[in-house]
Parts: structure tokens; sequence; C-alpha cells
């Protein structure tokens, strides 16, 4: 079953969205992450894809406390991202209750993929944040010289199983998914695929369910669910449903 993942960003203690990641295209939703993530559950969500948009760009977590709090708070399980960059952070962010932690910028370090898969095992997601298909790091100002599909398939090799996909054109862009880059992506791994960027209408939803025997596990909602054109209960309705 594919699960719908309400993304929770957080960026001045505020839930904020970006759009296509730019720090100065910022649209303020609340300024309680936590009400809005008990929102979320409220309405059936079962895990939360939580964002520290200043660790993102600062290279170190800035928003941990309230994720703790959040954790502590909310009946849903959760996942952070943002500026985690090494064991010791990993460690401190799953001692404060989240449930999976999402590995970016280090993503492209293979052999810190490599001992991370070791220990941590399936609490560790991978990060690809691509825009023409080439990756971007650092809070997606730095362009690399790495394809999303050979990113993803040295992910595959280094243990870990799991990666969020995110098309950076099309993220906060309410335009729909870029489904023909994460068809290559399921066609080319055997990795459980998280989609994220532009899905931004309830069709957008059925169409990606389409992918679910081809390894598509969750999809990832922003915008979307903060400018109400998609109801979060629909789209998990819709996902629980076989066939």
């Amino acid at each position: 079953m594919i699960k719908i993942i309400p993304a929770v960003d957080i960026k001045g203690g505020k839930v904020v969205r970006l759009t296509q990641g730019l720090a100065d295209k910022e649209t303020v939703y609340s300024d309680s992450p936590i009400e809005v993530a008990e929102k979320w559950a409220s309405m059936g969500a079962e895990l939360i894809h939580v964002v520290d948009l200043d660790g993102a760009f600062e290279g170190r977590l800035r928003n941990l406390a309230i994720v703790k709090k959040m954790a502590a708070t909310v009946k849903s399980k959760l996942e952070l991202g943002g500026g985690i960059r090494d064991e010791e952070t990993i460690k401190k962010v799953i001692d404060c209750g989240v449930d999976k932690v999402v590995i970016g910028t280090k993503a492209l370090d293979e052999r810190f993929l490599i001992r991370i898969a070791k220990i941590f095992k399936d609490k560790i997601v991978a990060g690809i944040d691509a825009e023409d298909g080439i990756v971007r790091t650092k809070g997606w100002l730095f362009k690399t010289e790495t394809t999303a599909v050979d990113l993803a398939q040295k992910i595959e090799k280094s243990g870990i199983g799991r990666i969020n996909y995110t098309d950076i054109s099309k993220d906060g862009m309410l335009g729909g998914p870029n489904i023909d880059s994460l068809k290559e992506i399921l066609k080319k791994t055997y990795l459980d695929v998280v989609a994220s960027g532009g899905i931004s209408t309830i069709d957008d939803v059925k169409r990606l369910k389409q992918f679910e025997d081809e390894g598509l596990v969750g999809i990832i909602i922003g915008k979307a669910l903060y400018e109400n054109k998609i109801d979060l209960s629909e789209a998990i309705k819709i996902c629980s449903q076989k066939g």
C-alpha cells in the first residue's frame, strides 16, 4: 500500500513552503509545526515528513527541540531531514523519537552510507533531490555532476533500501509530478521509492498509485495540502484501496 506522507517544513520555527526550494520564495502557513502535524495525524497520516530547512541550508540541525516535542506529542511516526550529516546527529535524532532519518547531502558519500546502513539499518532513508535529472545538495543550492539514477543505484548497493525522490523543478509549483524521471528510477533499481515534488491534485495521486507494483511506496505532499488542493483523508483512502 502506498502511504500518503504530509510534509512539514520548518524554518525559523514556523511551517513554510518554498517554491523550488528557494529561500526567497517562502510562504508561511503556521506558527506552530506541532499543531500542523497534529492536524495531519488526526486526518489519518501514518508518517509525517519533517524538514529542518534552517538545518539544510546551514549544514546542522536547528529545529530539533521542536521535532523532539512533536515526536512526543503527535501520534503519527516522523521522518526528519535537513542538515543531518554525521552518525552522532543521526543517533540524536533517533533518540528524540523520530522513526526515520533522511540523509540528503551525505548520500553522495558511499562509505558513509555503507557505514550508517550497517549501524542504523531501516532507520535510514536516502534523499535524492534533482533538477533536470542532476542531483543538488546543501539545501538544493549546490549542483553536483551526479545523475539521480546513478545516485539511486549507488544507494541501493550501499544497503539502504528506501529513497525519497524529489524533482526540484516541480516542487511547490503545483504543476504535477515528473512521471518520466520517477519511472526511470523505478525501472533501474529495486529500491522502495517515495515520490515528492509537484503533486497537486487527486488525479496526480491516482496516476502515481499506478506505480505501486513497481516499487512506489509513498507520496509526499506539501503545498497542495496547505493550499487545500488535495484533501488528505481522500488521498489516503484512494491509496489504501487495492488495485
